[in-house]
């Protein structure tokens, strides 16, 4: 309470059941952590003894570690290090990553990456939980079963995700010196439709569809490992006519997006992967070849658009 009345944090709220369940662990000296085998290793928790984990990955010297136990039951440990990032190849290459709902991430060297979604099987017992959830009596042990099953099989879907997040990312940083995505707003996007009693939304349910779309192909978290992957090589590019813009000619035409995957644009006829032409344009802008045009008339060019460089050597 009293850094909440200093206005440092927030007001503090009741704790609640399965909601941020853990512990951190700092001051942690060397002989607290040890290896027992190739997969497997021990912690020494306070109070506790030792705790044996899976061995998931190379550790350097941590000075502390959470222990978190997550919707599904199943109990973690992280240990706070701070790891390398991942060198440049140097061979000048850029990359343009365009993301989308039905194509996670689009590049422009034409490879169209997709996040593993839950099988059909799964998707089917995901429902008949859901529909069991809410015919189940609150605070019955039924419903906490229910529930249980329902985070274990999100949780499964979150691991796919985080998984394909960090090889997508480290794949990008390996094998790219620059790499350009869009500067978007993912909170703003996700927010919800349903307004208020006095000014409801509207087409909230098709909302929330895009809503959870966006968040289950990982767009934040994606840029966010390839930002810490690969430092000072990643480029913010504004998004803006970048899918109605066509990477041969550079004509603007909002009739050039045919449907999700077809971009035919309407001047020169070049076709092409919509999500990979966008992406396409996301890889010239940062390098002069093309840029992104704010606005302008159609027929002379864009007349408030980006200096060119060859102009400015004229004269």
């Amino acid at each position: 309470m009293p850094n909440f009345y200093g206005q440092t944090h927030r007001r503090p709220t009741w704790r609640r059941r399965d909601r941020n369940e853990g512990f951190r662990i700092v001051a942690v000296k060397p002989g607290d952590v040890r290896r027992l085998s190739r997969k497997a290793g021990e912690v020494k928790i306070p109070k506790v003894g030792w705790v044996r984990f899976r061995w998931s990955r190379p550790a350097l010297q941590a000075k502390s570690f959470r222990v978190t136990r997550d919707a599904a039951g199943r109990w973690h440990v992280a240990f706070a290090v701070i790891p390398q990032p991942i060198p440049a190849p140097g061979t000048g290459a850029v990359v343009g990553v365009d993301r989308g709902v039905t194509v996670s991430a689009a590049l422009s060297t034409g490879e169209l990456l997709v996040v593993p979604p839950l099988r059909e099987t799964e998707k089917k017992r995901l429902l008949r939980l859901q529909r069991r959830l809410a015919r189940a009596r609150r605070g019955s042990k039924r419903r906490g079963k229910t529930k249980a099953a329902i985070a274990r099989l999100k949780a499964r879907e979150g691991d796919r995700r985080k998984d394909w997040v960090e090889k997508t990312s480290t794949d990008l940083a390996r094998r790219f010196d620059v790499i350009a995505v869009e500067d978007l707003k993912i909170s703003a996007m996700t927010r919800s439709a349903k307004g208020t009693v006095e000014a409801p939304g509207r087409n909230v349910r098709q909302k929330a569809g895009l809503n959870q779309g966006i968040l289950t192909n990982g767009w934040g978290r994606l840029v966010t490992r390839v930002q810490d992957k690969a430092p000072d090589r990643v480029r913010m590019i504004d998004p803006r006519y970048t899918s109605q813009t066509c990477n041969a000619c550079g004509h603007i035409a909002r009739e050039s997006r045919k449907s999700q995957a077809l971009f035919l644009c309407v001047a020169c006829k070049h076709r092409d992967h919509a999500d990979v032409n966008a992406a396409k344009n996301l890889r010239d802008t940062p390098q002069g070849i093309a840029v992104a045009a704010r606005g302008g008339l159609l027929l002379g060019g864009p007349v408030n658009r980006e200096p060119q460089r060859d102009l400015l050597l004229v004269g």
